[in-house]
């Protein structure tokens, strides 16, 4: 069968094979009708001898092998027509004579051999056509070959050592193509050229021409249409190549020269120019006139931009410029009307810019040009303008307008003429026309016109003759209806035409998808594997018929069965066109009406009759398999290997097949990018191919268990010789080639598919052929779905004698894909086969059958709805002063009462009536109002209220009131207060005024106008907690900012950071500035009212006001003193830290708008805020969008999504387009920041808004500063106490004689550290910082306690020193750290019982500046609270150590049982020493 097989072959393609030695197949001497053969890159050292059997073989190629003779059995193959032997070693005596004399020899190809001369007896080849002798090293041509041979169509000689031609070339006159390239040629005038009429091809590239030897005229070469003249030295270009009309390619690169005199009219045929590497230092003008260029080479000349012809843009079809290495400093404009350029190389040249259209090319792929240092691009065009589909969103100005209701000329109408394009738009309009036009040509013009003629009038006939079908239409009947949708079948190959015309019963049995009519003896009996048809026909006495069909189902029978049965069925039923339904009878619960049929006598008969209609795929019997693992790029190829123990090797990583189990086995030496990707390729194998049967396993070459040596070798044992490096370090799995299979009249072919760089894609194969792939250890067979059954067979006897007749390892496998049904294996010998199938998980089955499979045609009908039409509205009015003042009377008008109330611990306590108007971000107030329900005043004016038939007298009128309870919450108090509130005091005010009351819950710098208009403007909010700041604070410097958004109801006064670069012209600001040390006139500070120069004239007595009630709270010792803008006194600037530049303007008050852009709503949606908003309004789930006049900020929340983020970034664009128009003398950028990285421009548009930083930016700047002050020792130290990175308790690490210097280094970093920083902190990663430098300067006096680690007890000093001790802290402490106190006076609290609640507490930090109140609140209530909040005493000292050097008692009040303890809190809670005592170790 094997030699009936070949025998049939028509032509192999053998190439890529490894045919060295003795392997070539002994089967090919069976491929007698064998016509052509390919054997390249086979490693042939020698003809095969069993090619001399091949008796019919014309054709044979054997480039690229080791060949250095081909004597012996080219010499029995009569019928050869052509021998392609390049690419060996060759030598002239290795050519046998004899095969020159065949008469049907055409092609010669000798070319990249070894000959020194020509072959002999090749002048009697008369039939040649092709001769190629290139690349060898002849150096002379008898005169003879010439002489006979002079049917040539192709002559390549280039690359010889030829000095001479012989003058009989001139017979030559059949020519096309002549090659004489790299050759000296000295000798050869080119004189018998003009007789080559056909010549077509001429290179000549360094033959040494001169325009002595290159003949002045070629008019008789018409057909001439590509030289090449190439490094021969001409210092011009010969006049003779002026006058090749049908020219299209010339090279005159490598030559001397200096200038193209292009007569008018020339080469306007030519394709492809080039003339790099000579000496021009201009191209010809006429080559604006070459309309057909579309490759210009002027590389290593002497160019400038006076020397590019200002009409280059003609050539609209130039696809590629180089102009490397010249001296270009410009490129012409017109460059940029080239609208068909896909690679420009302008590198190595002077370049300073280039045209701005160069970005607007559509083609441009490759734009070369570094190396040219001073080279400025130019911007690339606005992408504002674009109107680009974004997440299927069209983000165009005009359609956003459009859907906002807006017409886009509305919004410029205040400008010029919206028919002045953009510039930029022209240019694409010119491009575009410019690219129409070079594809355009006449005939297409003419195509399409008389096509849409004919469309027309075809169109036309249609519509008539459905006018005259619509004009004779019947009327409606649904029966007709019916008829008319049905489909019409023919059934009469399925049934006969006598069923169902008389009374009786028919009964089919389906057999091979069809019915088969039994015979009526057989009626009856069923087989329980089987399914019937029957059809009962009952003749009325009318005469007409009736019938039932029945499909009967056995209990066994297979699924072809029942479904055939059921669709015949219905089949039958319209083959008689009956009314009746088909009826479902099942075994063993069969109807009456279908036991009737047969007398009640139904047999069932176990088995089957008729055999089904599937075929039974057997699968192969698993087979254990080593695949060693090559990872090529990010593709996984497994090569077949031995299964042995001698296969694995320690630089690679194997996968181990057992079917049951898989085994990734790792070397030593491999990478873990390998062996992650080969258990990738497990899981994948596993989960497609095995449908999650097998189980993975992993391990190594140090740990391998027995079962994997069991599952390799058969024994448990690991085999006795060690696993060695045996690959070697360069080896490449061997090519795989694709095969294709061709089958004609009587014939099998087998060529290859041609696979770039050795790499098989799934392009290559075709759903209607069959491939054999060869991987020579694997090969699989796959058939197309279209594919015919004798291509078929064809595939599958050709993959048999494949695997045969070459010589394969005993482990090759031959598998068989069918498309679709590709194994995991299969597809990693393919380059970028993906599994991943894109798809819409949310799209059901109804879905698709509704609105159909087609994404494109789905995401046009179903566009992402979108709502900008915030973006065009005009900015909201500012309310004017009078308007504001209205307001505040009617909000006030109905206003009886108003009470107040501060949380203070866990009670609300009433606040006193001077600190009305004050509150606390860290504090929770109650307001309680009581408002009087106003008469409602009839049409006439009447007071609806008077006392009146149906009105209520006075009494009544006077309980008619409502209580609205305002619950008021700082930014940073806890969520405490609000449960304290709803559980305590919200239910005492609902038993009070049942119906009456009201609960409005607010949040600072959130409070709406009529709660605003009750403090009448004078609204101050303070930092930090009220408690701690009435006790403790007062001792620095505090800066307020008065400002009103919208409107002067909403005018705060709040605390901002103190310093001077917060100040701002258009606000007014008050400072309240404490001295160190009381003056003698009493005086303990002074409270400065600054005046903006742009601020507003009525906020002027207001802030004196403010500044006088609230801020001073009338207390005389701090004098007010107005201050205006610029006559500040040096005091005013100490104060503030110094003079720095601070804001001067206030024009973006005026602009100020912040918009939000979130999806929450299933769309994509802008909306404004308010003009009254502040920072709490930056949703950090959302992405805003900031506008303050000059700058359009994008502030991206932590929480957004991706889409929300660039959605935004779009409709910012859309933003900045529309006011680009509106406001033409303010031109916005848009920025984009982070939370927590808002620039100074933002920070401005609200009002208090605190500088947010990392302090990790603070430490890097003196990171290194503390290293080189505390040495290698403290890091040290550092790491042994487990320390966080970036925590610094630099005392602590420091020996004695570095204390004080890394003192210095801790007060640097405190000094520079804003108060708002530390506001903005999270206790999770700063507070242990702050907590360990703030540690270190208020325990500084603490060294001279002495820890005793021998007896491990506390060795108390003289009480006298402790004292001078706490005194000299106290005041070094806040004389010196004046921005300490700023960033910490919220960490530093004293232990007294008014202030150790349990939210103070856990923010407390150390104790001990103040003796007395330590004394005093001294209680064990106090211990235990702070014993549960982290703190512990340090210091014990009782009442008998209270005693000075003379015995004297101290002055401190305590009882015989009472003690003086000095608390911290436990920095390190795993340590038990005392702090004080790792301080000194």
């Amino acid at each position: 069968m094997a030699a009936g097989v070949l025998s049939f072959v028509r032509g192999v393609d053998f190439s890529r094979n490894d045919f060295s030695g003795d392997r070539f197949p002994h089967d090919v001497e069976q491929m007698t009708q064998m016509t052509w053969l390919k054997l390249n890159r086979s490693s042939l050292e020698k003809v095969p001898d069993e090619l001399s059997r091949c008796a019919n073989l014309e054709h044979l190629q054997m480039s690229r092998n080791s060949l250095t003779s081909v004597h012996g059995e080219l010499s029995d193959l009569p019928r050869l027509r052509s021998v392609i032997v390049r690419h060996n070693n060759i030598k002239t005596s290795g050519i046998p004579t004899d095969i020159f004399r065949m008469k049907d020899l055409t092609i010669i190809d000798f070319s990249n051999n070894q000959l020194r001369e020509v072959p002999n007896n090749l002048e009697y080849a008369k039939c040649a056509i092709v001769l190629n002798l290139s690349h060898n090293n002849i150096e002379n041509i008898p005169n003879q070959v010439f002489s006979n041979l002079i049917d040539l169509l192709y002559v390549d000689l280039s690359f010889n050592k030829l000095d001479m031609l012989p003058p009989q070339i001139r017979r030559l006159t059949l020519v096309q193509e002549l090659r004489l390239s790299n050759n000296p040629l000295h000798h050869f005038q080119l004189k018998q050229l003009p007789s080559m009429t056909a010549l077509r091809v001429l290179h000549m590239r360094n033959t040494n021409r001169t325009l002595d030897n290159i003949p002045p005229t070629m008019d008789d070469l018409e057909n001439l249409t590509d030289v090449d003249f190439a490094e021969n030295n001409l210092p011009s270009v010969p006049d003779a190549l002026y006058k090749l009309k049908s020219l299209r390619k010339l090279d005159l690169s490598a030559n001397k020269i200096s200038k193209i005199d292009l007569p008018e009219g020339s080469w306007e045929s030519l394709v492809t120019l080039n003339i790099s590497t000579n000496c021009l230092k201009a191209l010809p003008e006429n080559l604006v006139r070459m309309t057909m260029l579309q490759r210009l080479y002027a590389s290593n000349n002497k160019l400038t931009f006076e020397g590019i012809p200002s009409g280059i843009g003609k050539l609209v079809q130039l696809t590629v410029l180089h102009l490397s290495y010249n001296q270009l400093e410009l490129v012409p404009e017109g460059l940029s009307r080239c609208v068909k350029l896909q690679r420009v190389r302008l590198d190595h040249n002077k370049l300073i810019t280039l045209p701005d259209g160069i970005h607007l090319l559509p083609d441009l792929t490759e734009l070369d040009l570094h190396e040219n240092d001073d080279l400025v691009m130019p911007p690339k065009p606005n992408e504002k303008r674009k109107a680009l589909n974004f997440y299927n969103i069209d983000f165009s100005l005009a359609n956003q307008m459009r859907l906002a209701g807006q017409s886009p000329c509305s919004s410029v109408s205040s400008m010029q003429s919206s028919s002045t394009k953009d510039p930029v738009a022209r240019r694409k309009d010119f491009i575009r026309r410019r690219r129409h036009q070079a594809d355009e040509s006449g005939a297409s013009k003419v195509i399409q016109g008389m096509s849409k003629i004919a469309g027309a009038g075809a169109q036309m006939a249609e519509e008539k003759e459905n006018e005259e079908a619509a004009m004779v239409k019947p009327a409606a009947n649904w029966r007709t209806d019916i008829d008319r949708r049905r489909r019409q079948i023919d059934y009469k190959e399925i049934f006969e035409d006598e069923v169902g015309t008389e009374d009786g019963i028919w009964v089919w049995e389906i057999e091979n998808f069809y019915p088969s009519l039994m015979d009526e003896a057989f009626h009856g009996q069923f087989y329980d594997a089987d399914a019937y048809l029957v059809l009962r026909t009952v003749q009325e006495p009318s005469g007409s018929l009736t019938h039932s069909i029945y499909f009967w189902l056995g209990e066994k029978a297979t699924l072809d069965k029942g479904m055939c049965a059921a669709v015949h069925a219905v089949g039958l039923r319209n083959h008689l066109n009956a009314s009746c339904r088909t009826i479902r009878e099942e075994q063993n619960d069969e109807s009456d009406e279908f036991l009737e049929l047969f007398g009640e006598e139904i047999v069932y008969i176990e088995g089957a009759r008729t055999a089904t209609g599937f075929f039974t795929v057997e699968k192969q019997a698993p087979v254990t398999r080593l695949y060693r693992c090559h990872v090529n790029g990010n593709a996984v190829e497994m090569e077949p290997v031995p299964v042995t123990a001698e296969s694995l090797d320690p630089n690679f990583v194997f996968l181990l097949d057992t079917t049951d189990v898989m085994w990734i086995w790792t070397g030593r030496k491999a990478r873990i990018t390998v062996s992650t990707k080969a258990r990738l390729f497990a899981e994948r194998l596993n989960r497609n191919d095995r449908k999650n049967k097998s189980e993975l396993e992993t391990c190594n070459e140090l740990r391998t268990p027995e079962e994997f040596w069991t599952a390799l070798s058969g024994s448990p044992s690991k085999p006795d010789e060690p696993i060695v490096e045996h690959v070697p370090e360069n080896f490449v799995p061997e090519r795989k080639r694709l095969y294709k299979v061709q089958i004609g009249m009587g014939f099998i072919e087998l060529p290859q598919i041609e696979m770039r760089h050795g790499a098989a894609r799934q392009e290559m194969l075709d759903t209607k052929g069959v491939f054999i792939l060869d991987s020579t250890s694997d090969i699989f067979l796959w058939t197309g779905k279209k594919a015919n059954r004798l291509l078929k067979m064809a595939g599958q006897k050709m993959v048999q004698e494949m695997h045969r007749m070459i010589e394969r390892p005993d482990y090759t496998q031959v598998t068989r894909e069918t498309e679709g049904e590709e194994s995991i294996m299969f597809k990693s010998k393919f380059v970028g086969w993906n599994d991943v199938i894109p798809c819409d998980f949310t799209r059901t089955a109804d879905s698709v059958q509704r609105r159909g499979a087609d994404v494109k045609v789905i995401m046009e009908r179903d566009k992402m709805k979108t709502d900008l039409a915030a973006l065009f509205l005009d900015r909201q009015p500012p309310m004017s002063y009078e308007e504001s003042e209205e307001l505040l009377q009617e909000c006030n008008e109905d206003l009886e009462l108003i009470e107040s109330f501060v949380l203070e611990g866990k009670k609300f306590h009433r606040l006193p009536e001077h600190e009305f108007g004050t509150f606390y971000t860290m504090d929770c107030y109650v307001f309680l109002c009581r408002y009087e329900v106003l008469p409602e005043e009839d049409d006439d004016g009447s007071d609806a209220g008077s006392t009146s038939e149906h009105g209520r007298n006075d009494e009544d009128r006077a309980d008619d009131f409502k209580c609205v309870v305002y619950f008021w919450q700082g930014r940073d108090a806890s969520n405490m207060g609000w449960l304290q509130f709803t559980f305590s005091l919200q239910p005492n005010f609902e038993r009070l005024f049942k119906d009456k009351l009201e609960v409005v819950r607010m949040h600072q710098q959130q409070e709406n106008h009529k709660f605003l208009a009750h403090f009448k403007k004078k609204f101050v909010i303070r930092r930090g907690r009220r408690g701690l700041t009435k006790n403790l604070g007062g001792h620095w410097p505090e800066l307020f900012q008065m400002r009103a958004n919208g409107s002067s109801v909403c005018t705060r006064t709040i605390q901002v950071d103190c310093r001077s670069d917060q100040l701002c012209s258009a606000f007014c600001f008050i400072l309240r500035a404490p001295y160190k040390t009381i003056r003698d006139d009493g005086e303990k500070g002074r409270v400065f009212v600054w005046l903006g120069k742009e601020s507003q004239e009525h906020e002027w007595p207001l802030v004196k006001e403010i500044a006088d009630e609230l801020i001073r709270r009338d207390d005389e010792s701090f004098p007010i003193q107005v201050v205006n803008e610029g006559e500040e006194p040096d005091e005013y600037w100490d104060f503030l830290g110094g003079k720095k530049k601070y804001e001067t303007s206030g024009e973006f008050v005026k602009y100020t708008r912040l918009f939000r852009c979130t999806n929450e709503k299933g769309y994509f949606s802008v909306s404004e805020k308010t003009v009254d908003f502040c920072q709490d309004d930056l949703d950090d789930d959302d992405i805003m969008i900031v506008d303050n006049g000059e700058v359009v900020t994008l502030w991206i929340g932590t929480k957004s999504s991706q889409v929300e983020l660039k959605l935004a970034y779009k409709a910012a664009q859309v933003y900045i387009a529309h006011l680009r128009m509106k406001q033409t003398d303010r031109p916005r950028k848009l920025v984009a920041t982070f939370k927590g990285k808002e620039t100074k421009k933002l920070r401005k548009c609200f009002h208090a808004i605190p500088i947010v930083r990392s302090i990790s930016s603070h430490l890097g700047a003196i990171n290194s500063n503390i290293r080189q002050t505390l040495g290698d020792y403290a890091v040290q130290r550092r790491d042994n106490l487990s320390v966080k990175p970036g925590t610094y308790a630099t005392t602590e690490w420091a020996d004695a004689s570095k204390m004080e210097e890394a003192m210095q280094l801790a007060e640097q970093f405190l000094a520079h550290e804003p108060q708002s920083v530390a506001l903005s902190m999270g206790p999770s990663e700063t507070r242990p910082l702050l907590e360990h430098l703030v540690a270190k300067c208020l325990h500084t006096p603490y060294s001279i306690i002495v820890y005793d680690k021998e007896n491990g007890k506390i060795e108390s000093p003289r009480v006298r020193t402790f004292w001078e001790a706490i005194e000299k802290m106290q005041r070094h402490f806040w004389a010196t750290y004046l921005d300490v106190d700023r960033v910490l006076r919220h960490e530093i609290a004293f232990v007294a019982p008014c202030y150790q609640r349990a939210g103070i507490a856990t923010r407390m930090l150390e104790f001990g500046l103040d003796a007395n109140v330590l004394v005093k609140s001294t209680c064990e209530s106090s211990h235990s609270i702070l014993g549960q909040n982290g703190f512990s005493w340090s210091l014990k000292l009782t009442q008998e150590e209270y005693r000075d050097e003379q015995g004297k008692m101290l002055d401190i009040k305590l009882s015989p049982h009472d003690d003086l303890r000095l608390y911290y809190k436990q920095l390190r809670k795993d340590d038990d020493t005392p702090y004080y005592a790792r301080m000194w170790p």
